[in-house]
């Protein structure tokens, strides 16, 4: 199958990030690749010999056309080209696929946890001396993964965007943990966002697994419109006082950790891992940085970044699982995204808004919940550490700016490590 869908074939890479890098590196020994990227300074890399300028491309054929997930094929250079030859689109997970296709092959999707699922899930397998992988993207390209065997199991983190242009891929095990609005600057509405999650699952074949919320009425309502070869298992939040008697991370013990658990714990049981093993390994973990990550949590002050938030449904987990909250939030606002967080949580918070948004954030929270705009984030962490002094009760300063982070960033982690600086620098950490 390789040999027949990359050897000596003509193949165009549309983004060189570290997907686009990867496939390059990959394909090119057998075949011929050039490469464009939108970014234009990019043709003077360390790859500029396999650079096109746009100008050629629109007048050459390839037998496919490899598109970086980062890619927005409406408003991209090359739209046009795109849209003439949409069927030769591809992705890296389908070269990956079309590689290995007898290799066990997890794949997580959802809009909140996908991350921090995955790298249980791979922490687990890891403890039962598995050959596992974690690839996908979690920024790790399946692609320059080696020493590939038969047995070698495969953890893939899979975004809506690389879903979307997928052809080939097919997993083995499918789960899509939950279904908020997120990415509608790509997917225009929640429709069109649920269907191209469910293609991970109706790509799948006979004998296969996929999971899904019992209770996901839109996953639910797709699905039923679609006819489904794997075995659909739905997932009922039914073990929170099994999983709050066995987990002692406290980093875990929101709603939100809590729920994909469940779809760890029942993966894991597919695979008859013993459930020692199960809640020994997720204990044992330290979590992701800037994922709800606690980086101080001493005497009567809990201090957690969760800069990796981008939206409301995102935050409002932990909104609702800490009490009196100083909540650094604002950026750049996602399209349809609302402040839906239940009334009974309105008094145990007050906001503090930063960013370049300012109107939509206060539009969001007037009627419902405290708030003050300090613009950027220093001065958010300066006002909050001269109101906790006369604050003597438990305190949480949740950094979750539900939003994204380019108005005033480079990315969510440029964000995150900022804002450990700025504890660290003004010694709310007590440093």
């Amino acid at each position: 199958m390789l040999i027949e869908k990359f050897l000596n074939k003509k193949i165009l890479i549309y983004g060189l990030g570290v997907s686009g890098n990867s496939c390059l590196k990959y394909l090119k020994k057998k075949n011929d690749v050039n490469v464009y990227d939108d970014n234009h300074s990019l043709k003077n890399n360390k790859n500029k010999k396999y650079f096109l300028d746009k100008n050629k491309i629109i007048k050459l054929e390839f037998d496919y056309i490899v598109i970086s997930p980062g890619i927005n094929h409406k408003k991209c250079k090359l739209k046009s080209y795109l849209l003439k030859n949409w069927s030769k689109i591809i992705t890296e997970l389908d070269i990956f696929y079309i590689s290995y296709p007898k290799n066990t092959k997890i794949a997580i999707t959802g809009t909140n946890g996908k991350s921090t699922t995955c790298q249980l899930l791979y922490k687990i397998f890891s403890s039962e001396k598995t050959d596992v992988r974690l690839v996908g993207n979690i920024g790790k390209p399946p692609l320059n993964e080696t020493n590939i065997k038969k047995k070698t199991i495969f953890i893939v983190e899979a975004s809506s965007y690389q879903i979307f242009y997928n052809k080939y891929f097919k997993a083995d095990y499918a789960a899509i943990l939950n279904l908020n609005i997120d990415h509608l600057e790509r997917h225009d509405n929640i429709n069109k966002y649920a269907k191209t999650k469910i293609k991970l699952i109706c790509h799948q074949e006979k004998n296969k697994f996929s999971l899904i919320e019992k209770d996901s009425l839109i996953i639910n309502r797709h699905l039923s419109k679609k006819k489904i070869k794997s075995k659909l298992i739905r997932i009922k939040y039914n073990n929170y006082d099994l999983f709050k008697r066995k987990i002692k991370n406290k980093y875990l013990l929101d709603n939100n950790n809590l729920n994909n658990i469940h779809f760890i714990y029942k993966i894991s049981k597919i695979f008859r891992i013993p459930e020692n093993r199960i809640f020994k390994s997720i204990n044992l973990f330290k979590g992701l940085k800037f994922r709800k990550q606690i980086i101080y949590d001493k005497s009567n002050l809990t201090i957690i970044n969760d800069s990796k938030s981008t939206s409301f449904s995102s935050t409002n987990s932990l909104l609702s699982t800490y009490r009196n909250i100083y909540w650094i939030v604002g950026g750049t606002f996602k399209k349809g995204d609302k402040f839906l967080l239940e009334k009974i949580y309105y008094n145990n918070l007050k906001a503090y808004i930063i960013g370049l948004n300012k109107n939509y954030f206060v539009n969001q929270f007037k009627n419902k919940i405290k708030f003050k705009y300090l613009k950027n984030l220093k001065n958010a962490i300066l006002t909050i550490k001269k109101e906790i002094k006369s604050d003597k009760n438990k305190k949480t300063i949740l950094f979750s700016p539900a939003a994204a982070s380019f108005d005033q960033f480079k990315n969510f982690e440029h964000r995150g490590k900022i804002f450990n600086y700025l504890i660290k620098r003004h010694r709310l950490n007590g440093r």
